[in-house]
């Protein structure tokens, strides 16, 4: 064998390394990223059920349900097509039939009372990260900018009244111990933070009602004005409670423009 054809079969033999060698980096860039974007579309599913899962009744509308899960589906059916493991047809299955369930009218979700600093801050942090899933929605492509928009605004009405619901439970709390100066003053923090969505009817209802309890309050001068107060304080709270969970003030909020 002359050097020649050493020198070619040992080119040969470097190229086919070189081959192998790029071919098995492929396969483990390949497989590296559907592990990633198999990670991803996990991770996106369950972010958006346990939003669904979490955020109290009173704060969702139809719309954003159906966004969640619109989120849910597309995970899965991205899952499928990559092949996972996970029971994604299980998933998706039960995901279409929650679908079903909101669209027509079935699913109901009880309210949760925000009476602690550490409830409203928990589902402060639960309508943000709403707020984020959707604008990456809009940036994706997945939904148009005026639903991105309807709905943006929307979450950040339900932000602000997240503050308003506690203040609301604290100034009741004043009441009850005769600390009316305490409760004025978080009657008008509740007001401000319902003054934030002033292009929301319901919100400024309610900044109307705040204003009103307050003047009520101020009148307040002996035992008899209190008792009257929290008798009156009761007619209020139910106003309140009932914007809390009734459908009806969801109709009426145009949120839309």
């Amino acid at each position: 064998m002359d050097t020649t054809m050493i020198v070619l079969l040992l080119a040969a033999v470097v190229t086919v390394s070189i081959i192998i060698i790029v071919a098995s980096q492929m396969r483990e860039r390949a497989r590296i990223e559907r592990i990633r974007k198999t990670t991803a579309l996990e991770d996106s599913y369950n972010r958006a059920g346990r939003l669904l899962s979490e955020i109290p009744g009173q704060y969702f509308t139809a719309d954003l349900k159906l966004l969640l899960i619109k989120r849910m589906e597309e995970s899965c059916k991205d899952l499928q097509a990559l092949k996972s493991d996970q029971p994604v047809e299980e998933r998706l299955s039960a995901v279409q039939q929650l679908k079903k369930s909101v669209m027509d009218g079935e699913d109901k979700r009880p309210p949760i009372k925000i009476d602690s600093p550490e409830k409203s801050t928990y589902v402060q942090e639960l309508l943000q990260n709403l707020f984020k899933m959707i604008e990456g929605m809009h940036k994706a492509g997945k939904i148009d900018s005026a639903t991105a928009k309807k709905n943006l605004k929307f979450v950040l009405f339900l932000v602000h009244k997240t503050h308003a619901d506690l203040h609301v439970f604290q100034a009741r709390d004043y009441v009850k111990q005769n600390q009316i100066r305490k409760a004025i003053h978080a009657y008008h923090l509740a007001s401000t933070e319902m003054g934030k969505s002033r292009d929301n009817p319901m919100a400024m209802k309610a900044v109307k009602s705040f204003r009103t309890r307050i003047k009520e309050l101020e009148a307040i001068k002996g035992d008899e004005e209190h008792s009257a107060a929290r008798e009156g304080q009761s007619s209020l709270d139910k106003e309140w409670d009932t914007f809390l969970h009734d459908d009806e003030w969801r109709k009426k909020a145009d949120y839309d423009d």
